[in-house]
């Protein structure tokens, strides 16, 4: 079987995308999903999409990670599968799209930034050394020093393998704060099963719980080891965020074929 494809990226976490909404593409299994993200026996990359048909939507936004199951949402991918949906010639001033958490939306200005809107967040759990939050996915997330120099396969995987997580599994955020607007970040993903140049969900867990304003609109600007995007939203409390919109590059990389 002979399926055509297409490679984006954003801010280094990377995806190779399938048209499922103009093609009909053959259902997958887990272990072609596996293959084709597969960095050395395949095409490479984080996880794999299908932009698909859905009534009363642009489109659907179907996701699995490169161990080949369906996952949760992905901020950065949602990115990329709106590119895509443009450059395939669904040209919207605002989309608006489902996947598996739910409806969002998302934009793309002149400069070319793609802006998705995430869900609002209702609930922070607070520990004394870190904080778990859903921001589509499930986020343990760490501040720190020297985020640079922390070993983040090693430590992320002992987290996201601990008794406490090891069951749904968790990705693992390690954060350093710049200034009062900059943070730096980097994380484990769980389904990647390793450091990724950048994870929108985890961005976004990460700005949340580094708003400057403590009632009030936000902005933080968030450094990967990928890039860098920034995240706004309105903060109401320490449990409660609203309008929340991930924004950043996501770039086309390169397309073509590959048989299963």
């Amino acid at each position: 079987m002979k399926i055509e494809f297409s490679k984006y990226h954003g801010t280094g976490n990377d995806f190779v995308i399938l048209d499922n909404y103009h093609f009909q593409i053959p259902p997958l299994t887990t272990q072609q999903i596996k293959l084709i993200c597969n960095r050395h026996f395949g095409i490479g990359a984080d996880g794999l999409m299908l932009l698909s048909k859905k009534e009363g939507y642009d489109f659907e936004m179907i996701y699995y990670n490169a161990d080949g199951k369906e996952s949760s949402m992905c901020g950065n991918g949602g990115r990329c599968l709106v590119k895509f949906a443009h450059n395939s010639g669904i040209h919207k001033s605002l989309y608006k799209f489902i996947a598996i958490d739910g409806q969002h939306e998302a934009k793309i200005d002149s400069d070319g930034t793609v802006s998705l809107k995430m869900h609002d967040v209702h609930e922070v759990e607070y520990h004394i050394h870190h904080a778990i939050i859903n921001t589509g996915s499930p986020h343990f997330v760490k501040f720190s020093e020297n985020v640079a120099n922390i070993d983040v396969v090693e430590t992320g995987h002992e987290i996201r393998y601990s008794s406490t997580f090891e069951e749904k599994g968790i990705n693992v955020n390690f954060v350093e704060t710049i200034n009062e607007d900059t943070i730096f970040v980097r994380t484990y993903e769980r389904g990647v099963e390793n450091e990724t140049l950048s994870c929108g969900t985890g961005v976004t867990a990460a700005a949340l719980l580094s708003a400057h304003n403590q009632n009030g609109f936000n902005t933080v600007d968030v450094k990967t080891p990928g890039g860098r995007l920034s995240v706004e939203f309105d903060k109401i409390d320490d449990q409660h965020f609203e309008n929340i919109w991930l924004c950043g590059p996501a770039e086309f990389v390169f397309r073509g074929e590959i048989i299963l």
